[in-house]
């Protein structure tokens, strides 16, 4: 069984940068894909950004390309999202997921605020 604990939200200024930090316990991280999804109020769940075990593979949402970047150090079991260049439409509750598909497995973590505002 994995935990996933998000650290790392709270208020920024348009323009301005967070890193939200994804710690992993209970099982290596190394054996997931790992992904970050957002939730602003009153809009569904949105894929962000995602990688795969390796990490060698990486894909973000259109809304995040050039501004955002997904890494992971599996020697902390730790998965990052260095935030860069926020605007307010990036408020939100951000969740981290790690998943398998042999065998299938899919975790989520409680979520940061991350909040956008001047």
């Amino acid at each position: 069984q994995l935990q996933l604990v998000e650290s790392g939200g709270g208020l920024v200024q348009p323009g301005g940068s967070l890193r939200l930090s994804c710690a992993a316990a209970g099982s290596s991280l190394d054996r997931y894909a790992v992904a970050w999804f957002r939730q602003a109020p009153g809009k569904e769940r949105e894929g962000v950004s995602c990688a795969t075990t390796r990490s060698d593979v990486t894909n973000y949402a259109d809304s995040v390309k050039g501004r955002f970047t997904i890494s992971r150090d599996n020697a902390k079991n730790t998965v990052y999202l260095q935030m860069n260049s926020l605007k307010p439409e990036d408020t939100a509750v951000y969740y981290c997921n790690a998943n398998s598909a042999y065998p299938w497995a899919n975790y989520w973590g409680q979520g940061t605020q991350v909040t956008v505002s001047s």
